[in-house]
């Protein structure tokens, strides 16, 4: 199907000074990929046992109560897992370890990035989608995990009130609600979870077009590369106010830059051989990552991790959910229905597909020298012979690409465009 492409002006929403927490798809893929020690490594069993015990006792029930389906099969061993799945990461911010002298102290707890991770059925694609957090949708009924409090289903909030409303099942709900999948795995992260995590991989490239020193996120960087780590990579995950027109959408754009370097670096170095790399993941997962109950599984991580790395880079696409101005309110967007329904169902049915390597991203430019960012080959002119009477008609060649989406893949090289 067609659908009316995206509004090429620079989105406004998300402009008002505030902080907003970032957790990026391969720090929650970490909980997986660092799981791969407790079956490939020489680790005690009491290692094992403590790795178990805290995700369990930290993990969350992420059902609904007029949930009918299937439970998730039991995985028996690490090269038994079988079929796609979907894994939503939620970014908290004002979580509760959250520092507050060094962060600042909110009077609620916001989901403000949410990305989900669909595999394909085959284990041959994969693609991250990035929901923009000032996103304006319908949220269903929600029940407080802590206080029990019922809160009745909202016809237009933004996305990121779900947490506060219901928890990481509620955060579930709402995006299962908004792309009609069904999500089996969730993991909520804090800022103390992506500091630990990006020392423990060790640092990751990020390229920027020109200096960056954003006060609101205490990102100071130069032009060129970086190696980033630490507290700098949270700060350059944070960063709005820096990157492109200074939106959220920038920052998505922003954020998937990371995200590709950060599974190219992965691939290209020893993370996956590193034993002490591995272990140290899997203590910050284990201690610091809230994961559903239906992630707590080591076997069943160890097994989507494996399928993971045997994706190629272009064949994972980071892409933005689509969205335009919302009319009532310059800080706000709303769904682009007829692409987000051509998204989705290409999804759902696992169907192959490129972000569209035309559409103005605000947040990011493709790094000097290189291809532009996810352009299909040239398409061969067709040498059809001309038709003759009664003959099946030829197909038209046809593009994987649809039209109007944002994003790139992970073998994509771009850089972050300084505000």
């Amino acid at each position: 199907m067609k659908s009316s492409r995206p509004a090429q002006r620079a989105m406004h929403h998300g402009r008002q000074p505030r902080h907003g927490a970032i957790a990026t798809l391969l720090r929650g893929l970490a909980i997986a990929l660092a799981v791969v020690l407790v079956s490939g490594a020489s680790v005690a069993t009491w290692v094992v046992w403590d790795l178990a015990s805290n995700v369990t006792s930290n993990a969350v029930d992420i059902s609904r109560p007029d949930d009918t389906s299937t439970p998730v099969p039991d995985v028996p061993d690490i090269d038994a897992l079988e079929g796609g799945f979907n894994l939503l990461v939620v970014g908290a911010d004002n979580d509760e370890s959250q520092d507050k002298n060094a962060y600042g102290t909110r009077d609620v707890t916001l989901n403000d990035v949410n990305m989900l991770l669909h595999v394909a059925e085959d284990h041959s694609s994969a693609v991250v989608v990035s929901f923009p957090r000032d996103l304006i949708v319908p949220h269903p009924p929600c029940t407080d995990p802590e206080t029990g409090e019922p809160h009745n289903a909202l016809l237009a909030q933004p996305l990121n009130t779900a947490l506060q409303r219901g928890g990481l099942a509620c955060v579930v709900a709402t995006i299962s609600d908004l792309t009609g999948l069904d999500i089996e795995y969730a993991a909520q992260m804090s800022f103390e979870s992506v500091v630990r995590m990006t020392d423990a991989v060790g640092g990751v490239p990020v390229c920027l077009t020109a200096p960056i020193d954003d006060p609101f996120s205490a990102l100071d960087l130069p032009a060129g590369t970086s190696v980033i780590s630490g507290q700098t990579a949270l700060a350059f995950l944070r960063t709005r106010h820096g990157v492109g027109d200074g939106s959220d959408l920038s920052r998505i754009a922003s954020q998937q830059q990371y995200i590709s370097s950060l599974v190219r670096t992965i691939k290209s170095n020893d993370t996956l051989t590193d034993v002490t790399k591995l272990y140290s993941l899997a203590q910050v997962a284990a201690k610091h990552v809230r994961l559903s109950t239906s992630l707590t599984s080591l076997t069943r991580m160890v097994a989507m991790a494996r399928t993971l790395q045997t994706i190629d880079l272009d064949k994972l696409n980071l892409v933005q959910y689509p969205v335009v101005d919302d009319p009532t309110n310059p800080n706000r967007v709303v769904p682009l229905a007829g692409l987000a329904e051509e998204l989705f169902d290409r999804i759902a049915a696992d169907v192959p597909f490129l972000p569209d390597p035309t559409v103005n991203r605000f947040g990011v430019d493709a790094v000097p020298g290189t291809p532009t960012p996810t352009t299909p080959p040239p398409a061969t002119a067709p040498t059809t012979p001309p038709a003759t009477p009664g003959a099946t008609p030829q197909p038209t060649p046809t593009t994987d690409v649809i039209e109007g989406l944002q994003g790139q893949t992970a073998l994509d090289q771009t850089c972050s465009v300084a505000n």
